[in-house]
Protein backbone atom coordinates (compact mmCIF):
# COMPACT_ATOMS: atom_id res chain seq x y z
CA UNK A 1 0.00 0.00 0.00
CA UNK A 2 1.65 3.70 -1.34
CA UNK A 3 2.06 5.94 1.72
CA UNK A 4 -0.80 8.01 0.65
CA UNK A 5 -2.95 5.12 2.29
CA UNK A 6 -0.91 4.94 5.57
CA UNK A 7 -3.47 6.57 7.72
CA UNK A 8 -6.20 4.14 6.57
CA UNK A 9 -3.99 1.68 7.63
CA UNK A 10 -3.69 2.52 10.63
CA UNK A 11 -7.59 2.26 10.43
CA UNK A 12 -7.97 -0.74 9.26
CA UNK A 13 -5.30 -2.51 9.48
CA UNK A 14 -3.11 -4.71 6.53
CA UNK A 15 -5.86 -7.12 5.77
CA UNK A 16 -8.85 -4.76 5.68
CA UNK A 17 -6.33 -2.16 2.96
CA UNK A 18 -6.01 -5.49 1.18
CA UNK A 19 -9.01 -5.62 0.73
CA UNK A 20 -9.76 -2.20 -0.48
CA UNK A 21 -6.99 -2.31 -2.35
CA UNK A 22 -8.25 -5.52 -4.47
CA UNK A 23 -12.21 -3.83 -4.55
CA UNK A 24 -13.64 -3.26 -8.30
CA UNK A 25 -16.31 -0.55 -8.03
CA UNK A 26 -18.41 0.73 -10.32
CA UNK A 27 -20.37 4.48 -10.07
CA UNK A 28 -23.05 4.98 -12.45
CA UNK A 29 -23.99 8.35 -12.31
CA UNK A 30 -21.40 11.41 -11.64
CA UNK A 31 -23.40 14.03 -10.78
CA UNK A 32 -23.49 15.56 -7.39
CA UNK A 33 -23.93 12.46 -5.01
CA UNK A 34 -21.59 10.04 -7.64
CA UNK A 35 -19.28 12.48 -7.71
CA UNK A 36 -18.10 12.36 -4.28
CA UNK A 37 -18.58 8.60 -3.49
CA UNK A 38 -16.16 7.96 -6.73
CA UNK A 39 -13.55 10.30 -5.48
CA UNK A 40 -13.97 9.54 -1.94
CA UNK A 41 -13.22 5.28 -2.86
CA UNK A 42 -10.22 6.42 -5.23
CA UNK A 43 -8.78 7.84 -1.69
CA UNK A 44 -9.50 4.46 -0.20
CA UNK A 45 -7.09 3.24 -2.54
CA UNK A 46 -9.21 0.84 -4.54
CA UNK A 47 -8.18 -1.64 -7.07
CA UNK A 48 -10.70 -0.11 -10.06
CA UNK A 49 -13.29 2.27 -10.73
CA UNK A 50 -15.68 1.92 -13.33
CA UNK A 51 -17.02 5.44 -13.81
CA UNK A 52 -20.26 5.60 -16.10
CA UNK A 53 -22.31 9.03 -17.17
CA UNK A 54 -22.80 11.02 -20.36
CA UNK A 55 -23.08 14.05 -18.78
CA UNK A 56 -20.90 17.50 -19.37
CA UNK A 57 -20.21 19.99 -16.76
CA UNK A 58 -22.52 22.93 -16.53
CA UNK A 59 -22.46 26.66 -14.75
CA UNK A 60 -25.62 25.46 -12.88
CA UNK A 61 -23.60 22.51 -11.40
CA UNK A 62 -21.52 24.26 -9.74
CA UNK A 63 -23.29 24.73 -6.55
CA UNK A 64 -23.86 21.06 -5.68
CA UNK A 65 -20.90 18.44 -7.84
CA UNK A 66 -17.54 17.76 -7.19
CA UNK A 67 -16.04 17.86 -10.40
CA UNK A 68 -17.95 21.45 -11.41
CA UNK A 69 -15.66 24.98 -11.72
CA UNK A 70 -15.75 27.51 -13.85
CA UNK A 71 -12.33 26.28 -15.33
CA UNK A 72 -14.42 22.57 -16.28
CA UNK A 73 -17.38 23.85 -17.36
CA UNK A 74 -18.07 21.93 -21.09
CA UNK A 75 -15.88 19.24 -19.83
CA UNK A 76 -17.15 15.27 -19.26
CA UNK A 77 -17.75 14.33 -15.99
CA UNK A 78 -15.58 11.00 -16.60
CA UNK A 79 -12.50 12.28 -17.94
CA UNK A 80 -12.67 15.03 -14.99
CA UNK A 81 -13.38 11.96 -12.32
CA UNK A 82 -10.43 9.92 -14.28
CA UNK A 83 -7.89 12.98 -14.42
CA UNK A 84 -8.67 13.64 -10.23
CA UNK A 85 -8.37 9.80 -9.72
CA UNK A 86 -5.06 9.52 -11.19
CA UNK A 87 -3.73 12.07 -9.33
CA UNK A 88 -4.83 10.63 -6.11
CA UNK A 89 -3.19 7.35 -7.34
CA UNK A 90 -1.98 6.20 -10.20
CA UNK A 91 -2.29 2.86 -9.83
CA UNK A 92 -6.00 2.55 -9.78
CA UNK A 93 -7.25 0.87 -12.71
CA UNK A 94 -9.83 3.48 -13.77
CA UNK A 95 -12.91 2.64 -17.21
CA UNK A 96 -14.79 5.59 -18.34
CA UNK A 97 -18.07 5.49 -20.27
CA UNK A 98 -19.52 8.22 -21.67
CA UNK A 99 -22.80 6.74 -21.92
CA UNK A 100 -26.79 6.68 -20.67
CA UNK A 101 -27.41 3.55 -19.07
CA UNK A 102 -30.47 2.29 -20.71
CA UNK A 103 -31.71 -1.46 -22.36
CA UNK A 104 -29.11 -0.45 -25.52
CA UNK A 105 -26.17 0.51 -23.06
CA UNK A 106 -26.91 -1.89 -20.44
CA UNK A 107 -25.14 -5.12 -22.75
CA UNK A 108 -21.96 -2.93 -22.29
CA UNK A 109 -21.59 -3.80 -18.88
CA UNK A 110 -21.28 -7.36 -17.14
CA UNK A 111 -22.46 -6.57 -13.49
CA UNK A 112 -20.73 -10.15 -12.63
CA UNK A 113 -17.35 -8.33 -12.63
CA UNK A 114 -17.55 -5.88 -9.83
CA UNK A 115 -17.55 -6.26 -6.50
CA UNK A 116 -20.15 -3.63 -5.37
CA UNK A 117 -22.38 -0.86 -7.19
CA UNK A 118 -23.09 2.68 -7.11
CA UNK A 119 -26.51 3.88 -8.57
CA UNK A 120 -26.27 7.46 -8.54
CA UNK A 121 -28.25 8.13 -11.43
CA UNK A 122 -31.10 10.77 -12.10
CA UNK A 123 -33.48 8.91 -14.31
CA UNK A 124 -35.99 6.26 -12.39
CA UNK A 125 -36.09 3.94 -15.57
CA UNK A 126 -32.61 3.57 -15.37
CA UNK A 127 -32.00 3.32 -11.90
CA UNK A 128 -34.72 0.49 -12.61
CA UNK A 129 -32.93 -1.12 -15.27
CA UNK A 130 -29.55 -1.40 -13.26
CA UNK A 131 -31.31 -2.32 -9.74
CA UNK A 132 -32.62 -5.50 -11.67
CA UNK A 133 -29.38 -6.74 -13.57
CA UNK A 134 -27.64 -6.25 -10.07
CA UNK A 135 -29.71 -8.06 -8.68
CA UNK A 136 -29.73 -11.27 -11.32
CA UNK A 137 -26.00 -10.57 -11.62
CA UNK A 138 -26.02 -11.06 -7.89
CA UNK A 139 -23.81 -8.17 -6.97
CA UNK A 140 -24.53 -5.37 -4.25
CA UNK A 141 -25.72 -2.72 -5.12
CA UNK A 142 -26.66 0.81 -2.54
CA UNK A 143 -28.95 3.18 -4.77
CA UNK A 144 -29.21 7.03 -4.06
CA UNK A 145 -32.36 8.48 -3.75
CA UNK A 146 -33.07 12.35 -4.08
CA UNK A 147 -31.30 14.76 -2.54
CA UNK A 148 -33.16 17.72 -4.29
CA UNK A 149 -35.21 20.09 -1.98
CA UNK A 150 -33.87 18.86 1.01
CA UNK A 151 -31.46 21.12 3.52
CA UNK A 152 -30.81 18.62 6.44
CA UNK A 153 -27.88 16.09 5.93
CA UNK A 154 -28.50 14.72 9.43
CA UNK A 155 -31.75 12.98 8.16
CA UNK A 156 -29.70 11.19 5.44
CA UNK A 157 -29.99 7.54 6.44
CA UNK A 158 -29.34 4.11 4.59
CA UNK A 159 -32.55 1.74 4.49
CA UNK A 160 -34.02 -1.07 2.78
CA UNK A 161 -36.20 0.97 0.11
CA UNK A 162 -39.51 -0.38 1.43
CA UNK A 163 -38.56 2.12 4.71
CA UNK A 164 -37.61 5.16 2.63
CA UNK A 165 -41.59 6.45 2.80
CA UNK A 166 -40.29 10.44 2.24
CA UNK A 167 -38.77 10.21 -0.65
CA UNK A 168 -41.46 10.22 -4.37
CA UNK A 169 -38.43 8.87 -6.25
CA UNK A 170 -38.19 5.76 -3.99
CA UNK A 171 -41.79 5.25 -4.00
CA UNK A 172 -41.81 5.53 -7.69
CA UNK A 173 -39.41 2.84 -8.02
CA UNK A 174 -40.44 0.50 -4.97
CA UNK A 175 -43.43 0.25 -6.68
CA UNK A 176 -42.22 -1.05 -10.28
CA UNK A 177 -39.51 -3.27 -8.66
CA UNK A 178 -42.23 -5.28 -6.50
CA UNK A 179 -44.45 -5.85 -9.85
CA UNK A 180 -40.82 -7.40 -10.86
CA UNK A 181 -40.38 -9.24 -8.26
CA UNK A 182 -37.80 -7.10 -6.32
CA UNK A 183 -38.46 -5.93 -2.80
CA UNK A 184 -34.99 -5.68 -0.83
CA UNK A 185 -33.11 -2.86 -2.44
CA UNK A 186 -30.42 -0.83 -0.16
CA UNK A 187 -30.80 3.13 -0.39
CA UNK A 188 -29.45 6.17 0.47
CA UNK A 189 -32.72 8.12 1.64
CA UNK A 190 -33.97 11.36 3.33
CA UNK A 191 -36.41 11.21 6.16
CA UNK A 192 -36.76 15.21 5.95
CA UNK A 193 -40.44 16.22 4.83
CA UNK A 194 -40.31 18.33 1.65
CA UNK A 195 -43.43 20.12 0.10
CA UNK A 196 -45.51 18.42 -2.41
CA UNK A 197 -44.48 20.98 -5.44
CA UNK A 198 -40.97 19.47 -6.38
CA UNK A 199 -38.81 22.64 -7.00
CA UNK A 200 -35.70 20.57 -7.60
CA UNK A 201 -34.08 22.90 -6.09
CA UNK A 202 -29.77 21.61 -4.65
CA UNK A 203 -27.53 23.08 -1.90
CA UNK A 204 -23.89 22.40 -1.73
CA UNK A 205 -23.53 20.09 1.36
CA UNK A 206 -26.36 17.49 0.54
CA UNK A 207 -24.91 15.94 -2.31
CA UNK A 208 -21.73 15.95 -0.86
CA UNK A 209 -23.10 14.37 2.24
CA UNK A 210 -24.67 11.58 0.09
CA UNK A 211 -21.75 10.70 -1.86
CA UNK A 212 -19.61 10.50 1.11
CA UNK A 213 -22.10 7.98 2.99
CA UNK A 214 -22.70 6.36 -0.32
CA UNK A 215 -18.99 5.36 -0.22
CA UNK A 216 -18.96 4.30 3.59
CA UNK A 217 -21.27 2.13 3.07
CA UNK A 218 -19.62 0.22 0.40
CA UNK A 219 -16.31 0.19 2.22
CA UNK A 220 -17.85 -1.02 5.56
CA UNK A 221 -19.82 -3.65 3.07
CA UNK A 222 -16.41 -4.47 1.85
CA UNK A 223 -15.13 -5.11 4.86
CA UNK A 224 -17.59 -7.28 6.52
CA UNK A 225 -18.62 -3.91 9.09
CA UNK A 226 -21.77 -2.86 7.89
CA UNK A 227 -24.59 -2.56 10.30
CA UNK A 228 -27.10 -3.80 7.96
Amino acid sequence: MPDAFSRMEMLLGDAGADKLGKARIAVFGLGGAGSFAAEALARCGVASLTLVDNGIVSVADINRQLYALRSTVGKSNVQIAKMRIRDIDEGILVHTYETFYNNETAGMFDLKNYDYIIDAMNTVESKLLLIENAKISKTPIISCMSTDDRMDPSKLEIVDISRSVLCPIAKQIRTKLRKKGIRKVKVLSSREKISDIQMHGSISFMPGAAGMMLAGVVVKDLLGKSDR
